[in-house]
C-alpha cells in the first residue's frame, strides 16, 4: 500500500493552489481596462486630437491675417543734417511703426473644401478609433474565452489523474487477488506519468493564454493575473433565425470598416474639388497702416540744443493707410495644377475601388462567419454524442478490466479516446461562442457593452 499512499500524495500536491490572485477579473474589467490602456487605442485617439487640430487650422482660413511690425535703430556718424542740410556727426534715431491685414475673397472654394475635407476626415478618424476598440475587444473576448478553456481543460487532466490513481489502487487488490497479471500495474504507472505530463501542458497552455491577455491589457505582472470562473453553457443562438443576406443587409448599415471606406471616397472627392480650385482666379484683401518718427540732437550755434517735434506728432504728421484688392489669374505653371487635379482623380477612384473591395471582402467574411458558427454548432453537438459513446465504451472496457477480460492497455486506450473526447467538448464549445459573437457582431450586435 506504499504505492497507494504515494499516489494519493501526489494527487493532493496537483489540486493544490500555490498562486495568489488579488483580483479575479471579469470579461467587461477585461475590455473596460483594455479600451484605457491599449497602447493602439491610445495612438489613435491622438490622431483623433491631430484630426481636431486640422480642423481648426481649415477653420482660420476664413479669418483675416493680421501682422504688426515695429523697429527702432540709431545712426551715428557723418549725417546730414535734417534743418541746415550739412553733413555733421551725429547720432540720429528713427522710429517705425505699422500693421497690415489681409483676407481671402474668392480662391476657388478652396478654403471652404478644405473646411468640408477636414470635417470629414474627423470623421473617419472617429470611426478609426470605434474599429480599433472593436478589434481590441474582440481579441480580449478571443483570449478570456481561451483562458476559460484551458482551465476546464487542466481540470479534465486533473480529475483523470485522480481517476486514474484510485485506479491504480483497484488494479493493485486485482493483482493481489490474481484477476489480472502483475504487468498490467506497469501500464497504470504509466498511464498515470502520462496524465501527469498532460496536466504538466494544460497548465503551461493556462500560463500562456494568460499572459496572452495580459500584455494585451498592458499589464506588467501578467503572473499573477487571473479572470474570474465563469461557465458558459452550450444554448442554441437566435443568430442561426437570420440568413446570411439578412446579416449582411444589416452589416452594409452598421460596419465601422465600410463607414471607414465610404468617407474616405467623400474625402477623396474634397480633393478633387481643392485640386480644381488652383485653375480659377483669387481675390485678396488688404489693408495697411504705418508711420514713422526720427529725431536727433541738433545744436543751435548758440550752445543750445534744437529739439525734435513731439513724438506722437511726428507719428501723426507721418501716418499712412494703404488698401486695396489683389487679383491673382494662374496662367502657367509647368502644368503643376493640372497634374494635381489628375493626381486627386487617381486617388479618389483608388478610393472608390476600395470601398468595392471592402463591401467584397464584408461580404465573404459574414458567409463565412456563418458558416463557422454552423459548422462550430454542429461539431458540438456530434461531439456531444461521441462523448456519450466513448464514457459507455470506457464504462464497458473499465468493467471488463476490473473482472480480468480486459488488459491495461486495452482499458488505457478506451480511457485515452475519452480524454480526448473531453477535451474536443471543450474546444467546441469555446469554438461556437467565439464564432456566434462574430456573427452577432456583423449583424450590429456589440461583443460587449463597454461602462
Amino acid at each position: 500500500m506504499k504505492i497507494t499512499s504515494k499516489i494519493i500524495v501526489s494527487a493532493c500536491l496537483f489540486f493544490g493552489v500555490t498562486a495568489f490572485s488579488q483580483q479575479k477579473w471579469t470579461l467587461q474589467e477585461c475590455v473596460n481596462h483594455a479600451m484605457e490602456n491599449n497602447v493602439s487605442v491610445k495612438q489613435i485617439e491622438l490622431d483623433n486630437k491631430l484630426a481636431e487640430i486640422d480642423k481648426k487650422d481649415a477653420y482660420g482660413s476664413f479669418f483675416p491675417v493680421v501682422n504688426a511690425t515695429a523697429s527702432h535703430s540709431w545712426n551715428t556718424g557723418l549725417n546730414t543734417n535734417i534743418t541746415t542740410g550739412i553733413l555733421e556727426n551725429q547720432t540720429t534715431q528713427f522710429t517705425s511703426m505699422g500693421a497690415s491685414a489681409s483676407i481671402d475673397i474668392f480662391r476657388g472654394l478652396q478654403n471652404q473644401n478644405r473646411f468640408r475635407k477636414s470635417k470629414l476626415a474627423l470623421i473617419s478618424s472617429q470611426y478609426q478609433h470605434l474599429k480599433m476598440e472593436e478589434d481590441v475587444a474582440l481579441n480580449v473576448v478571443n483570449a478570456y474565452l481561451q483562458i476559460l478553456f484551458n482551465k476546464e481543460n487542466l481540470k479534465v487532466q486533473k480529475q483523470q489523474y485522480l481517476t486514474d490513481s484510485l485506479q491504480l489502487v483497484r488494479s493493485e487488490a486485482l493483482v493481489d487477488a490474481g484477476m489480472i497479471p502483475s504487468g498490467d500495474l506497469f501500464d497504470m504507472k504509466a498511464t498515470i506519468a502520462t496524465d501527469k505530463q498532460r496536466i504538466i501542458e494544460a497548465e503551461y497552455a493556462l500560463l500562456v493564454s494568460k499572459m496572452s491577455l495580459a500584455q494585451l491589457l498592458q499589464m506588467e505582472d501578467f503572473k499573477e493575473f487571473d479572470i474570474a470562473d465563469v461557465e458558459y453553457e452550450f444554448e442554441p443562438n437566435t443568430i442561426f433565425f437570420e440568413s446570411p443576406e439578412s446579416i449582411y443587409y444589416k452589416a452594409r448599415q452598421e460596419r465601422t470598416e465600410l463607414k471607414i471606406a465610404e468617407n474616405n471616397v467623400k474625402i477623396a472627392e474634397k480633393d478633387v474639388d481643392i485640386a480644381k480650385g488652383a485653375h480659377l482666379p483669387s481675390l485678396v484683401g488688404f489693408y495697411s497702416f504705418s508711420s514713422r518718427v526720427s529725431y536727433a540732437d541738433i545744436p543751435d550755434g548758440k550752445g543750445g540744443v534744437m529739439r525734435p517735434q513731439p513724438f506722437f506728432e511726428q507719428f501723426d504728421m507721418y501716418k499712412g493707410h494703404n488698401f486695396g484688392l489683389q487679383l491673382n489669374i494662374p496662367v502657367f505653371n509647368g502644368f503643376l495644377t493640372r497634374n494635381n487635379v489628375e493626381r486627386s482623380k487617381v486617388n479618389l477612384e483608388k478610393n472608390r475601388l476600395a470601398l468595392e473591395q471592402t463591401e467584397l471582402d464584408l461580404e465573404r467574411n459574414i458567409y463565412t462567419a456563418y458558416a463557422d458558427a454552423k459548422g462550430a454548432m454542429e461539431t458540438y453537438l456530434a461531439t456531444v454524442e461521441m462523448l456519450k459513446a466513448r464514457e459507455e465504451a470506457f464504462r464497458y472496457t473499465k468493467e471488463r478490466f476490473e473482472n480480468g477480460m480486459a488488459t491495461a492497455f486495452d482499458y488505457n486506450q478506451s480511457q485515452t479516446l475519452l480524454v480526448n473526447t473531453q477535451s474536443d467538448l471543450l474546444r467546441t464549445k469555446y469554438d461556437y461562442l467565439f464564432r456566434t459573437r462574430i456573427l452577432e457582431f456583423y449583424f450590429g450586435i456589440p461583443i460587449i457593452q463597454r461602462n
